[in-house]
């Protein structure tokens, strides 16, 4: 599969996204990355020891600590801190590593790969699925207006 296919499959095929290191902020890339993919239909975990809950769910500390069956660990964390969650991602069963922008931890992507996962790095996982599923319009991206250009304002005279 082309990398498009592999990120629209992910996308349609996990519904359940453990979000390492989201911030209860509403300014944080985190919080507004979990809240586009929550209120796209996706059920959001959040894991981060700070809060007791982010969204309206539950926190948890680690990933280990989460009860339920997770398809994609989405990692808002620095690069250095990934392999220890890559490692936690492959004990609890989940399908895929996802590291946000500018995160890029090769050992933690072929770990999770030589465990029969899917690794992606230093992509967004709301920029990826709004170039892929049109969600591009949420937050007044996709005004309708065609042209740069300002629209003329008639007076009539009198």
């Amino acid at each position: 599969m082309n990398e498009i296919e592999v990120l629209s499959q992910v996308l349609t095929t996990h519904r359940t996204i453990a979000v390492v290191g989201l911030s209860a902020d509403w300014h944080r890339p985190s919080f507004f990355a979990a809240k586009y993919m929550q209120e796209h239909g996706y059920r959001i975990i959040p894991v981060n020891p700070r809060y007791p809950e982010i969204l309206g769910e539950r926190c948890y500390a680690s990933l280990a600590d989460i009860p339920e069956s997770v398809g994609i660990v989405d990692v808002f964390r620095r690069t250095e801190d990934v392999l220890p969650i890559a490692q936690q991602a492959i004990a609890i069963g989940a399908q895929v590593l996802w590291q946000q922008l500018g995160v890029l931890n090769q050992e933690a992507s072929d770990l999770v790969q030589a465990a029969g996962m899917i690794s992606i790095m230093d992509r967004c996982v709301k920029i990826e699925h709004a170039r892929l599923f049109g969600g591009l319009n949420w937050v007044g991206v996709n005004t309708g207006v065609i042209s740069a250009k300002r629209a003329l304002r008639i007076v009539p005279h009198g």
